[in-house]
């Protein structure tokens, strides 16, 4: 885990570097205290793909809990009967 105090934003090429090599968060301290976290770009959006994927999941599982769900065979059936295929 990285973590600097708040004083050493202001050199932004030492953080940017910190961000990039490494593959997590960069935590930024104020008065001993968590204040901030800057990552980057790149897990920034690994990190919101993985949740968005996670979310899906979890709705998916709620799905079948309530029997919301279809059976893909009967679902490819009434789409041959529906199309004529």
């Amino acid at each position: 885990m990285n973590i600097i105090p708040i004083k050493e934003l202001k050199n932004t090429l030492k953080i940017e570097k910190i961000c990039k090599s490494s593959d997590s968060p960069l935590f930024v301290t104020k008065n001993g205290y968590g204040s901030l976290v800057i990552m980057d770009i790149d897990y920034y959006s690994n990190m919101i793909s993985e949740m968005e994927e996670a979310k899906l999941i979890l709705e998916a599982l709620e799905d079948v809990k309530n029997n919301k769900y279809r059976d893909g065979d009967e679902v490819i059936k009434g789409l041959e009967e529906k199309y004529g295929l």
